[in-house]
């Protein structure tokens, strides 16, 4: 079992198908292959060859890899489907619910590999608030404004276990309400901004993968191993589902809300566990953030765009606002294909997370050097976002 660091803060049928599981062998090979990973006496290696970080994300990698066309059938059999519409960019009924396969790898391998450590317990509850909210949403539509409210129940539900930002020093008036004001939105806003790049198929599970394998690279800088293990299960769990999600032609399962949020919220969770930066709070906020620097930006340039072009007038307006206006949407009007798009949306966000692991040994003047960089990078992205918005669409 891994135990944290002690010493450190820690609608209608699909055309031509029907709701079945599939062939037996294929399933029975992945439900194999994940018995004989959980039987692998790994812990009893040598931790510095980095093998439990790779076996973290096989186990995980294997339980996605089998839940996920378990989740598919499902969905088919309860008709719960995303239809296509104007916003949206496919074209056929494709079921939901991949969130829940998404949450059963990571589920089952920290379950089974992990000694739960207090804060761990915190992102867990609420992640499963989060993933349960979610399916509701796939299943019924809930209201923008009641799913907001379950995001900050979740959050807060973090904060009871000691999930909180050490933004405002102990000695600031109120430091104990800011810093858990400051969480909420912080957990709010990753989520939620996470959610809103689910829009291509491999997007949002892709992302999850990349922040998830810089998260384990600074959380190894800062000897953080317990962070760096569950970054891996986020990793393998992600990766488990993509196969049915980012392929070629179209994608078999979609995340859906339960799946989207779930990545984000966790993400928002493991940024806020770290301590990335002993003694220097400037780096220690800057290092999750570049790596959630595309996710982070995409939120913030369509809120500012929309007030700013008169679409939304108030928060209620803006949470209920759909629209094709994305970091991704931008970019299949400039002409990328979709594909292209998703994976141009993925050197970005591996350009940032380089940046963000350079940050750890920077000198003040370097530091600077690679924010000034990283600014530039997002530049060139909102200036080929603008270009995309007054493109004419076919």
């Amino acid at each position: 079992m891994i135990e944290p660091d002690r010493s450190a803060p820690a609608s209608s049928a699909l055309p031509g198908e029907h709701a079945k599981l599939g062939p037996v062998t294929p399933h029975f090979v992945r439900l194999a292959l994940v018995g004989l990973l959980l039987l692998v006496p790994i812990w009893g290696r040598d931790h510095a060859a980095r093998l439990p970080w790779l076996y973290l994300v096989m186990l995980a990698f294997a339980v996605a890899l089998f839940a996920t066309p378990v989740a598919r059938a499902i969905a088919r059999r309860w008709r719960v489907l995303d239809m296509p519409a104007a916003r949206k960019v496919h074209e056929v009924a494709t079921p939901l619910l991949g969130g829940g396969a998404v949450y059963c790898g990571f589920a089952v391998t920290v379950l089974t590999s992990f000694d739960f450590s207090l804060q761990l317990k915190g992102v867990v509850v609420g992640a499963t608030l989060v993933v349960g909210i979610g399916i509701l949403d796939d299943l019924t539509d809930l209201p923008a404004s009641l799913k907001l409210v379950g995001h900050i129940g979740a959050a807060a539900a973090a904060i009871a276990y000691g999930v909180v930002l050490n933004v405002a020093p102990i000695g600031v008036p109120a430091y104990a309400w800011i810093n858990a004001a400051l969480t909420i939105l912080w957990f709010v806003t990753v989520t939620n901004a996470v959610q809103f790049l689910d829009g291509m198929d491999g997007l949002a599970a892709g992302l999850g993968v990349i922040a998830g394998i810089f998260f384990s690279i600074a959380a190894l800088q800062t000897e953080q191993r317990y962070l760096m293990y569950l970054s891996a299960a986020l990793v393998g769990a992600c990766l488990g589902f993509l196969p049915y999600n980012f392929r070629p032609g179209r994608a078999k399962i979609f995340l859906g809300d339960s799946g989207a949020t779930f990545i984000g919220f966790t993400l928002a969770g493991l940024a806020v566990m770290g301590e990335w930066a002993e003694g220097d709070p400037v780096i220690a906020l800057l290092t999750p953030s570049l790596i959630l620097g595309v996710p982070l930006f995409d939120i913030g340039f369509v809120a500012i765009a929309r007030v700013v072009t008169g679409k939304v007038h108030s928060l209620h307006e803006w949470l209920a606002y759909t629209g094709r206006d994305h970091i991704h949407h931008r970019f299949e009007e400039l002409g990328l294909t979709r594909k292209q798009s998703v994976l141009l949306i993925f050197f970005l966000a591996s350009t940032l997370g380089l940046s963000a692991i350079l940050l750890k040994d920077a000198t003040p003047r370097e530091a600077v050097l690679i924010l000034i960089q990283a600014a530039c990078v997002l530049a060139i992205v909102a200036v080929l976002e603008g270009v995309g918005r007054w493109r004419p669409r076919p």
